[in-house]
This record gives structure tokens, C-alpha cells and sequence, in this order.
């Protein structure tokens, strides 16, 4: 395992770093979408058609999906009664329903009404009362969901938001065009969604770069990624402070209704499936560093990871062993899952 001096510019939560000596300019394209900055850059082919289709098709997908889109499917299935969707909502549907099951609940799609109430992504959050959560989790569940083939609809009260697998969705949308453009190498970046495609110069895979959960300008550790999803998930990413000082941070936990109490700074889920990533990441986290890491070793042969625990560890699997570089005098302790 390398090491690297912490000499970084500033970072999101997960920054690429750009094809510097590669031969080939690469081009890059910013727009805004999904509540959320994105970035593509690419070399090689027609990076124009590219970033047009690609915008395209975000917008497609966040027409689709969004519940904030009055027309979207979503919206249409939160307003009650039997809707008729997309193929491709159902799909997705049926995907966030098998991740709920696989995670014993972890992930949610239902936890809508709750996220609602604390109202941590708008400007006005505030802190349920116990009895306004008890109100509320009896109306979050996979079971109140009923869908079969195109055909939705929710029980009385229930809501759902698939906030938590859209942009992973959205990337494994836009990994299909690299080859459809003739792309020789690039990335994307759905607020910190991140595919890798091809190699940064040619032969070395893109470093993509951990952020560390306590210093807003640092990175804990680089990966080397070629063909594959990153996504990572932590409470730094979006909080408030209630009047009292306490900091409630915005990935709640399904089963208490509250922001999730976890031992976990983040989770970085690798693999080959950006919407199994995205779902994986927000899920182990609520599950804590011990739930993560039994998690993985019943299903180790889907994913590799990186948790960064509240004590200053930073675990990785065994699989990204070759591929990490970690910071020279870093905070975090890092040793590999067994």
C-alpha cells in the first residue's frame, strides 16, 4: 500500500483527480441536477455528444423519479390511489424493495414520511418529539408498498423516495454511453456518485479520493478504480445543529425513526453496480461499523468497501489491498476486514 503527502486541493466527497500527463485533453462539463452538483469529464471520441446525451439523459431520469417533480412517477404514486408507471420505474422499484429485504430494512425507500417531518433537507429542519416519530413509523416498511408488474400503490399515509438509489441509477445510466461515444477514458461525478471508465492516461486507473470525514479540505485515502462505482455515504455530508448544540445528521435510521446513531464517519462501497453501491452505502452505515463488516462477509464476493470508524479506523477489504493510498502522518488507523 502507497502513501500519499496530504498536499490536496479541495475536496467534495469524492474528487477524481484529472488525466494529468495523459496525452489526451480531457474534457470536462458541470451542470446541476438531483438537488446536486455533477461533473463529467472525458477523453477520447465525441465528448460533445457525450456531455449532450448524458445531460439528457439525467434530465430524463430526474423527470422520472424526482417526488419533488409534480409529474414525475413518484409524485403520482405518493398521491394515493393506483398509478401505472414505467417499465423502468417498476424495475427500480423491485430493485429498492429486494435491497430492503437484503439489508433487513437498513435501506427504506418508505422512509419518506419521517424525512419529511425532520425536514433535513430544507431550509426549516427540526427535532421530532418521541411521540411525533412513534406517529410516524408505523407508515414506514416495504410492506406497504404493493406492485405488481406496472401497477403501484401505497397504503393510506406512506410515502416513498428513492433518493437513496437515484443517482446510483443515474450512473449506471450514463456508464453506458462511454462506449456509445467512443470514449477512450473518463468519469462521472453525481454528487458524489462516481463512476470510472477506461484509464487516465492510457494505463493507470483513475484515482479517486476519499474524503476524511473530519477535515473539509483532506483526503483519508485514494483508491485506484478502472471500470467500477464508488459511492459513499456519511452524516458529515448533511446535518443541523439543534438550539440545544446537538448535531443531527441527515441518514435516518428506518428503524427508530431518528437520524442514525452510527460509529461510522462513512462508508465507500466499490463495485460494478452503481445503484447496488448507492443502496449499500447509506444502508451499512445506519448499521454501524460492526453490522457493515459482518454485512460484507456474508456477501463479499459483490462489493469491497472502505469504513472510517468515530475511533479513528480506517477498514478496508482485502480487494482494495493493491489499490488504496493512504495519507503519510494520517489520523486514521488502517488495517484490512478479515
Amino acid at each position: 500500500m502507497k502513501r500519499f503527502s496530504c498536499m490536496l486541493l479541495a475536496l467534495v466527497t469524492i474528487l477524481l483527480l484529472t488525466a494529468c500527463g495523459s496525452q489526451q485533453k480531457l474534457q470536462t462539463h458541470q451542470i446541476f441536477a438531483m438537488d446536486t452538483v455533477m461533473d463529467f469529464a472525458v477523453y477520447g471520441g465525441d465528448s460533445q455528444g457525450f456531455f449532450t446525451a448524458a445531460t439528457q439523459e439525467i434530465n430524463r431520469l430526474e423527470a422520472l423519479l424526482s417526488r419533488t417533480k409534480a409529474e414525475s412517477d413518484i409524485s403520482r404514486i405518493n398521491g394515493g390511489g393506483t398509478v401505472t408507471v414505467s417499465e423502468e420505474t417498476a424495475e427500480l422499484l423491485q430493485e429498492a424493495l429486494y435491497y430492503a429485504q437484503l439489508t433487513d430494512g437498513a435501506f427504506d425507500m418508505t422512509v419518506a414520511p419521517l424525512v419529511n417531518a425532520w425536514g433535513i433537507h430544507t431550509e426549516a429542519p427540526r427535532v421530532l418529539t418521541q411521540d411525533e416519530i412513534a406517529s410516524l413509523l408505523p407508515l414506514v416498511g416495504s410492506e406497504h408498498l404493493h406492485l405488481d408488474g406496472t401497477t403501484v400503490s401505497l397504503d393510506e399515509g406512506c410515502s416513498i423516495d428513492l433518493g437513496g438509489i437515484a443517482k446510483g441509477y443515474a450512473s449506471v445510466r450514463l456508464a453506458q454511453l462511454f462506449e456509445v461515444y467512443g470514449i477512450q477514458g473518463g468519469w462521472v461525478s453525481l454528487g458524489g456518485n462516481v463512476y470510472t471508465y477506461g484509464t487516465r492516461d492510457g494505463k493507470a486507473p483513475w484515482l479517486v479520493s476519499i474524503r476524511d470525514p473530519s477535515s473539509p479540505a483532506g483526503a483519508a485515502v485514494m483508491v485506484g478504480l478502472s471500470n467500477q462505482f464508488a459511492v459513499t455515504s456519511g452524516g458529515y455530508q448533511r446535518y443541523f445543529t439543534a438550539e440545544d448544540g446537538t448535531v443531527y445528521q441527515h441518514i435516518l435510521d428506518p428503524k427508530t425513526g431518528a437520524p442514525a446513531q452510527s460509529d461510522l464517519l462513512s462508508v465507500t462501497i466499490i463495485c460494478p453496480d452503481g445503484t447496488m453501491a448507492d443502496a449499500y452505502s447509506t444502508a451499512l452505515y445506519v448499521m454501524g461499523a460492526q453490522g457493515a463488516a459482518d454485512f460484507w462477509r456474508s456477501h463479499s464476493s459483490n462489493f469491497d468497501m472502505i469504513l472510517i470508524t468515530a475511533d479513528g479506523q480506517l477498514l478496508y477489504t482485502p480487494g482494495l489491498e493493491n489499490s488504496l493510498t493512504l495519507e503519510e502522518g494520517g489520523r486514521y488507523e488502517a488495517r484490512p476486514l478479515t
